[in-house]
């Protein structure tokens, strides 16, 4: 069909109100024993007939199994996809823009509902999940209708009276592969650029937590997004490879581990798929001797502890100079040991588990491994008896040094390394010593001082006097190992779309030959 008639039929689908209103198909009191992908518009069998166990971390039961999207899953998505982004992309920015902001609204008017899916799933206090993770996905949809309103090309006057233009236009179907600790956030920053500029998406959540990513592509259905415009296939990482070397999917973005990531990349690159990579850290906080004590503190916390430590970009290597190190360490400790562990639904708790067992045992090895290599444990570092959840207290460690492996190795897990220094320039250098560049702070009262520090950082993402806020305003990525591209902010748009150039001749064709 023509573009005018697939504008045509959209119209008068999304704006004619015949999309009945209906609540989500489940809550965090009744989630199904089996979850199924989200393809074309409704659940799906899969025909791989394996299944895996989705575990509930607070109490290490299984809460529901979900069946894995194998080769004809992923194909069927992928073709629904195609189908339906035919006439998203022939939709002007605006009229993209009306139908994802119902989407945003919707997201606010069920933030507590999904918010609770969210804390069951992932182990994560409710008190974290209610305030940011519903939030942060619905902040993205909402600023990138607005972008999506101001997408444009650029005039260039050539010799002549001739002149050239460029067009931003969609990449057509996309893929996004989804990190398992901030689940409804990582499929919110990824599909919300890509629909917003026209695109289509078949997004894999992690096989740890699926659950908030199909209720997302249920409001969005809900909102009036075409149905198969966002699918979900389920599945581990046999699931993420179909996607990332499917020769019909145009991009990936992908949020995880470096070497998954550099998995991803690899595959990817047998079709020469643009790429954004959102990769790990081992991220320094830096605090000068002038900086504000209890703030400086507060971040360190927030920059290691929160979300139970499973966060990308904390600040898990804290230098500290040498002239208030003992009253931070002092205060650093008193305030980490009254941190409440306990059940993630209660809204008092301020830790919750590990996101796994097996994930909890490799923290627990990082710990023995830090004291026998002389590190020294000031607090924490211990297995808590929580009906059988996957239970650690938060641990820090001093006298540090660059070479352990608490230092130089991602552990994501709550176990803060802190480490004294001098001079800026030693610090610095120390800093920069890493395979990853995905974020830094620095503390200081000294501003000149702070953007000169913050300039010599090798790092995508950082802070002046504060840690791991992120406005949906701001550009998001690392350098280094720790990712290619960024999420967020007006420069996303470059990451979802391509650029074609277009010559319009004013003149007569010049030509040599006879």
């Amino acid at each position: 069909g023509t573009p005018s008639m697939f504008r045509s039929i959209f119209r008068r689908f999304v704006f004619s109100g015949c999309r009945n209103r209906r609540f989500i198909s489940f809550d965090s009191h009744s989630v199904p024993p089996v979850i199924k992908s989200f393809v074309g518009g409704k659940y799906i069998d899969s025909t791989s007939g394996s299944l895996l166990d989705v575990v509930n971390p607070a109490t290490g039961e299984i809460l529901t199994r979900m069946e894995v999207a194998g080769q004809a899953e992923v194909d069927l998505a992928v073709q629904a996809a195609a189908e339906a982004q035919k006439a998203w992309g022939c939709l002007s920015g605006m009229e993209r823009s009306r139908v994802l902001r119902k989407a945003s609204d919707r997201l606010t008017e069920m933030n507590d509902v999904l918010a609770k899916v969210e804390a069951l799933d992932t182990g994560r206090p409710i008190a974290e999940t209610i305030m940011v993770d519903i939030v942060s996905a619905r902040d993205a949809i909402e600023y990138l209708c607005n972008v999506a309103t101001t997408m444009n090309g650029e005039y260039v006057q050539l010799p002549d009276g001739s002149f050239g233009y460029t067009r931003r236009e969609p990449l057509g179907v996309t893929g996004g592969i989804g990190a398992w600790n901030y689940p409804i956030q990582s499929a919110g920053w990824k599909s919300a650029p890509a629909l917003a500029c026209g695109n289509s998406m078949v997004f894999k959540p992690s096989e740890e937590t699926p659950l908030t990513a199909l209720l997302l592509a249920e409001v969005f259905q809900e909102s009036g997004l075409p149905d198969g415009l966002f699918n979900v296939v389920l599945g581990a990482g046999s699931t993420g490879a179909l996607l990332s070397s499917h020769s019909d999917i145009a991009k990936i973005s992908f949020t995880g581990s470096v070497n998954t990531g550099k998995k991803v990349y690899q595959s990817a690159a047998s079709t020469l798929k643009k790429v954004t990579m959102e990769l790990g850290g081992k991220s320094p906080l830096i605090v000068f001797s002038d900086a504000d004590l209890p703030n400086a503190v507060s971040a360190a916390m927030m920059a290691n502890f929160y979300s139970n430590g499973e966060v990308c970009s904390n600040g898990t290597r804290v230098f500290v100079h040498r002239d208030i190190h003992a009253k931070f360490v002092a205060s650093l400790v008193e305030r980490v040991k009254k941190l409440k562990l306990g059940d993630p639904m209660d809204e008092n708790t301020e830790v919750g588990p590990m996101i796994s067992e097996a994930h909890m045992m490799k923290v627990l090895r990082y710990i023995e491994q830090g004291k026998s290599e002389g590190a020294q444990l000031l607090c924490g570092g211990d297995r808590t008896d929580n009906s059988n959840g996957f239970f650690l207290t938060p641990a820090v460690f001093d006298n540090c040094t660059d070479d352990m492996s608490i230092v130089k190795e991602e552990i994501f897990g709550m176990v803060c390394s802190v480490l004294v220094f001098d001079t800026e320039e030693e610090v610095v250098g120390r800093a920069n010593a890493t395979p990853f560049g995905l974020s830094a702070g620095v503390f200081t009262q000294d501003v000149a001082r702070a953007h000169r520090v913050v300039g010599q950082l090798q790092a995508g993402t950082t802070w002046i006097n504060n840690y791991n806020l992120a406005p949906i305003e701001l550009p998001w990525g690392g350098v280094k190992q720790s990712g290619v591209g960024r999420e967020n902010g007006t420069q996303c748009v470059h990451e979802w779309t391509a650029t074609k150039s277009v010559y319009v001749e004013q003149n007569d064709v010049w030509c040599p030959y006879a």
